[in-house]
């Protein structure tokens, strides 16, 4: 893959819109849609690694109520031409085709591997991935079961939303205090990962969410293992200008 000249690729991660309650959900959502609208001019590529929302699921008919200035910006820059790439994450694990059909969204149910510009990209939100999560692995293996998703379809939406939506808060998956504090290399199992997934064949960048810490740290000399941290506290994403991968912070304006 080729990036066009004057277009950057850009990253985020971790929005977990809808929590924790809707009025500070909706200044982040603000100060989002105002980052979309600075990259706009040049991205031509947007990676979004999971969990833009703290609860999604998809019934036939019916799709959760409220995001509208930030699905319809994502589907003004996918009509505009941008290629979004949509990574599930662990709290938006139950999106189905609403965002391909709707968004044009080219959406990712795992790792996904990249060569852009004669570089290797491995991508994915990182739930599930590495030596520990073991929680969330045993937790995947239910939630993405087609008979537990079509139970929990036949509980009418209002009720099954707001039981969703407190359970996902409830969880403490979003920016737990284990998520404040960098554990060290041969804690950070992402690191871990990245490291092993390194000896079995060489890539230039591992990009991940999931974490909610914005880390950078070099694998193998060759290597780099990015986190985006979050759109919560952190306010972080990276972008590739063909050259070059960035992490930076977005400077809220709202």
């Amino acid at each position: 893959m080729k990036l066009p000249k004057g277009k950057k690729i850009y990253f985020a991660s971790d929005n977990h819109l809808g929590a924790p309650d809707p009025k500070s959900s909706a200044h982040r959502e603000r100060v989002f849609l105002d980052w979309l609208n600075h990259i706009q001019q040049d991205v031509g590529i947007l990676f979004l690694l999971g969990d833009l929302f703290d609860f999604w699921f998809e019934y036939k008919t019916v799709v959760p109520k409220g995001f509208v200035r930030v699905l319809g910006k994502l589907a003004e820059l996918s009509d505009q031409g941008t290629k979004i790439h949509f990574f599930v994450g662990n709290h938006d694990l139950w999106v189905q085709d609403y965002f391909q059909k709707e968004l044009g969204f080219i959406v990712h149910h795992s790792a996904q591997e990249f060569t852009i510009n004669q570089k290797k990209f491995f991508i994915a939100h990182g739930d599930g991935l590495g030596p520990n999560d073991k929680g969330f692995k045993r937790m995947k293996k239910v939630f993405t079961n087609k008979f537990f998703q079509w139970l929990f379809r036949w509980i009418h939406p209002d009720i099954g939303m707001r039981l969703g939506q407190y359970l996902s808060i409830k969880n403490k998956i979003i920016s737990g205090d284990e998520d404040i504090v960098f554990l060290g290399e041969d804690k950070e199992w992402l690191v871990q990962y990245s490291k092993k997934k390194q000896t079995e064949e060489k890539r230039d960048f591992f990009i991940f969410g999931h974490r909610h810490l914005p880390l950078d740290i070099a694998i193998d000399g060759q290597a780099r293992y990015l986190n985006l941290g979050d759109w919560i506290t952190h306010f972080t994403y990276a972008d590739f200008d063909g050259t070059n991968l960035e992490l930076k912070k977005w400077q809220p304006k709202i």
